[in-house]
């Protein structure tokens, strides 16, 4: 049994990690336990975390977590009514195409709604006066505190205090100051490379799954007709062996929803061995620094964007291969596994949460939404929905069957035989 207070006795929590997963479980305990205050460590060096410029399906439990504690009422996402296979030629593939309705939305639409409820970070530039105070009318029932969001912070131990005491947090502040911070509860929310999970879980490392994401952007209204037929308000594959590319519409700058002014996501997952050269060289910067996990925004190479761009031409789909020319800021991303045998620690004072806890392959479309479905499942714990043995049992069973799930699809898309593949 946990020996962390009663949800209703919380008084100082800290979340570490300050992206979307630590946003919704800080927005949960606020709601949920006002009295409680909140810190957020954020290792980023700025106050804004850059925009990742990366789409995200927005599944159900993301929506709901937005409906009930973020913007109630308010469409965050693009509506794709429609998924689809498209041959090398890029043609549609007889029988491919499913009815289904699904949200898509954009990671900075996501993180700037957080940061606004969280924060207070003005959130204007996102809604009109006029619709700013319809929101906070629907969220006048659910008012609670500021959190105190820190960035340029960089957590170096958690100290379990005891049964009856809380656990000290140590962490060097962006001025280079060592600091420290005795919470009832604290929150890891600093995704798959979690340094508070490297702490107490030394053996639980990311493991290189053979395959990376090259990731981009295109403004709608710069498509030719023929890519805005194939992506627009829909849900667009292609396979063929060792080599997947998807793409669809998430929200333009400011979160805008008006066609035409949208922006067209692309994913293209692609093989590469393990320290072979042709990884080393793609994920070396223009910096000359070797990017292990994500090589960002305007890092990669020219010669090395000249190669992508041209294999793109030579093995896509026309309308694939549009979007990966038209890119001007590609990033990479190198697909991962991790997992941690358990969610809490400290007797229950410390919880893993999020990609933290279980990084999933981004096949599974629900890496967010486990943040999200962590943090409302949280919001029912503190709110006496559910004990906390139901939570952690809740927590561990989404984590456990979503990233088997992943590496099952991932291991089907890169190495297997897609039934859809070219």
């Amino acid at each position: 049994m946990s020996s962390m207070l009663h949800p209703s006795k919380l008084q100082n929590v800290v979340v570490v990690g300050g992206s979307l997963g630590g946003l919704m479980h800080a927005l949960a305990i606020m709601v949920h336990s006002p009295s409680a205050k909140v810190t957020i460590l954020e290792r980023s060096p700025t106050a804004l975390l850059h925009n990742q410029g990366a789409g995200v399906v927005a599944g159900a439990d993301t929506q709901s977590f937005f409906s009930r504690y973020v913007c109630p009422g308010h469409d965050f996402a693009v509506l794709s009514t429609q998924r689809l296979y498209l041959d090398r030629k890029g043609d549609v593939i007889p029988g491919s195409v499913e009815n289904k309705n699904q949200r898509m939305t954009s990671w900075d639409t996501l993180y700037r709604f957080l940061r606004w409820r969280v924060d207070d970070m003005d959130i204007k530039d996102y809604l009109s006066n006029s619709d700013l105070k319809k929101l906070e009318s629907r969220l006048s029932s659910t008012s609670h505190g500021k959190a105190d969001y820190q960035y340029g912070c960089k957590v170096n131990s958690v100290e379990d205090l005891g049964p009856s005491d809380g656990v000290r947090i140590h962490w060097t502040n962006k001025s280079g100051k060592e600091e420290e911070i005795t919470a009832d509860l604290v929150i890891a929310a600093d995704g798959a490379s979690s340094s508070v999970r490297r702490t107490l879980l030394p053996s639980v490392q990311r493991t290189y799954a053979g395959y990376v994401a090259l990731r981009g952007t295109v403004p709608e209204n710069e498509i030719s007709k023929s890519a805005a037929d194939a992506f627009v308000e829909k849900f667009a594959f292609h396979h063929a062996d060792g080599t997947q590319i998807l793409a669809y519409a998430i929200p333009g700058e400011n979160g805008t929803l008006e066609p035409g002014k949208r922006l067209m996501n692309w994913v293209w997952y692609m093989n590469y061995k393990q320290d072979s050269d042709e990884l080393v060289d793609l994920m070396t910067g223009k910096d000359q620094a070797h990017h292990h996990i994500t090589l960002p925004p305007d890092m990669m190479k020219d010669e090395v964007w000249a190669r992508q761009k041209q294999e793109a031409k030579d093995i896509l789909p026309p309308q694939f291969a549009e979007l990966v020319d038209k890119t001007i800021h590609p990033f990479v991303q190198a697909i991962t596994d991790n997992i941690s045998p358990s969610n809490e620690f400290f007797d229950g004072k410390l919880l893993l949460v999020g990609d933290s806890l279980a990084g999933f392959r981004p096949h599974t479309a629900a890496s967010t939404s486990q943040a999200a479905f962590d943090a409302s499942t949280l919001g029912e714990w503190l709110g006496g929905e559910i004990s906390k043995d139901e939570y952690n049992s809740r927590v561990m069973e989404y984590a456990a069957e979503n990233q088997r799930h992943g590496v099952e699809l991932g291991e089907r898309s890169q190495f297997g035989k897609h039934p859809l593949a070219c």
